[in-house]
C-alpha cells in the first residue's frame, strides 16, 4: 500500500505522577528532517527518541513536540532561598536609602536570575519505557493517517498513468497514417518542384527510408508502455518507502513523451502528447507527497 508523507499523530497518557503528551506532524520532504522539542527530563534520551522517529517515519519534514506535566507532590523547580535572601538584603538597604516600601518585593525577587531553576530530576528507565508506549501510540496514529492519504494518492496516480496509456494507444493507431502521409507529402513536393520524371525513384526510396527511420517513434512508445507498467507494479509492491523510485520512473516517462513529441510531425499525435504531459505533471505533483 502507498503511504503519504503527510500525517498527524497525538497521544496523551498519565503514568504515576507524570502526564506525557506527544504531538507529531509530518509533511513532505526530500530527506528526513526533524525538529524535536523535549522537556529537560527527556534530554538524556534524545538520541533514542530520534532513532525511534527516524526508523518509523523514514522520510519527510517532521515536527515533534513532547511535554511532561508533573502532578501531585512533584517539584518541577528549585527555589534558591539563599540567593533570594542576598538579593533582599541589598534591596532592603537600597529601599531604606530611597524610602521605598519593600512589602511587595517577593514577586520581583522570584523573577531575578538563578532564583528559580528547574530541578535536576532525571526520568528513570521504567518511566522512559512507559513514555515510549505513548510515543508509539502517536506514531501509529500518524502512520494510519499516512496510509489513508496514501490510498487516495494511489488511486489518483493509477488514473494518471492509465490516461497516459490511453493516449499512447491512440498514438499507436495514428502512427501508420502518419508515416503514409509524410511519404505522400514528400513525393508531392518533389513532383511539384522537380517534376515526376526528373528524380530518381530508387534514390528517393533510400532517402525516405533514412528520413522515416529518424522520425520513427515505435521504440519510444514501447519504452513508454514499459515505464508505465513498471510504475503500476511499484505502486502495488510491499515497500513502505517508494516515493523516490516512483519519481525516477516519472522522469523516464517524461523523457519518452518529450521525444515522441519532438519526432511526431503530426497534429493529432501532438494533441495526444500535450494530454500526456498534462497528466504527467499532475502525477509529478502527487509523487512529491509519496513516502
Amino acid at each position: 500500500m502507498l503511504k503519504s508523507m503527510t500525517g498527524f499523530g497525538r497521544a496523551e497518557q498519565t503514568v504515576n505522577d507524570k502526564t506525557f503528551l506527544v504531538e507529531i506532524k509530518s509533511l513532505n520532504g526530500k530527506q528526513f528532517e526533524m525538529q524535536l522539542r523535549l522537556p529537560p527530563l527527556l534530554r538524556p534520551y534524545e538520541f533514542d527518541i530520534r532513532n525511534i522517529l527516524q526508523e518509523q517515519l523514514v522520510r519527510g519534514t517532521i515536527d515533534c513536540v513532547i511535554t511532561i506535566k508533573q502532578n501531585g507532590t512533584s517539584k518541577p523547580v528549585n527555589i534558591n532561598t539563599d540567593l533570594i535572601k542576598a538579593y533582599y538584603r541589598q534591596i532592603e538597604e537600597l529601599a531604606g536609602e530611597l524610602s521605598i516600601d519593600t512589602n511587595s518585593v517577593l514577586s520581583a525577587l522570584l523573577r531575578l536570575p538563578e532564583v528559580v531553576t528547574p530541578t535536576n530530576d532525571v526520568l528513570i528507565d521504567t518511566d522512559f519505557e512507559d513514555f515510549k508506549k505513548v510515543l508509539q501510540t502517536a506514531l501509529t496514529e500518524l502512520n494510519n493517517h499516512r496510509e489513508e492519504e496514501g490510498a487516495s494518492l494511489e488511486k489518483d496516480l493509477i488514473k494518471r498513468i492509465t490516461n497516459i496509456n490511453a493516449q499512447e494507444e491512440a498514438i499507436v493507431q495514428l502512427e501508420p497514417n502518419r508515416m503514409k502521409r509524410i511519404r505522400e507529402e514528400i513525393v508531392q513536393l518533389l513532383e511539384e518542384h522537380v517534376g515526376k520524371e526528373n528524380y530518381d525513384g530508387n534514390r528517393l526510396e533510400q532517402e525516405l527510408i533514412y528520413y522515416i527511420e529518424k522520425i520513427d517513434i515505435h521504440e519510444e512508445q514501447v519504452r513508454l508502455k514499459q515505464h508505465c507498467q513498471y510504475f503500476i507494479e511499484l505502486l502495488s509492491n510491499g515497500d513502505d518507502a517508494k516515493g523516490k523510485k516512483l519519481s525516477f520512473v516519472i522522469q523516464e516517462i517524461g523523457r519518452e513523451i518529450n521525444t515522441t513529441g519532438s519526432k511526431a510531425y503530426d497534429a493529432d499525435i501532438q494533441k495526444c502528447v500535450v494530454t500526456m504531459k498534462d497528466e504527467l505533471e499532475k502525477a509529478k505533483e502527487q509523487v512529491l507527497n509519496v513516502l
